[in-house]
């Protein structure tokens, strides 16, 4: 799956644990009728993909949902979801947008000439 906006923040790289689990999280505000702002979290070494970008840039991010489960001390079930990133690149305003060229204006165009050349079709459609 893909997700595509602008960045609107870009955090710092946070340890946890006494293992060195690593996380860094990024949010991106899409470019749609309702926009969202969407947090997508990149660990361990990919925290460093990060690193060459800035907020305002356009990006597109390659992601994974990712579900768990977590039973606690009063035998209570909770269920937690993540976006989590594993590649991120820039793209370009022209890129970022799903609309099509401007079509130029009918005037810019040339008239077809009738080809000499041209073989009759005799196919009744």
């Amino acid at each position: 799956m893909e997700i595509a906006g602008k960045i609107k923040l870009l955090d710092e790289t946070k340890t946890f644990g006494n293992n060195g689990f690593r996380k860094r999280e990024v949010v991106v505000t899409t470019e749609e009728q309702y926009p969202q702002h969407i947090m997508v979290e990149f660990v361990q070494d990919k925290c460093e993909l990060l690193n060459a970008f800035q907020v305002g840039q356009n990006v597109k991010i390659g992601i994974n949902l990712r579900g768990r489960e977590w039973v606690n001390p009063q035998g209570e079930t909770k269920y937690f979801n993540a976006i989590q990133g594993w590649r991120i690149e820039a793209i370009d305003q022209s890129q970022a947008s799903n609309e099509a060229p401007p079509m130029p204006p009918p005037t810019s165009f040339e008239p077809a000439s009738d080809s000499p050349n041209e073989v009759e079709d005799d196919l009744p459609f």
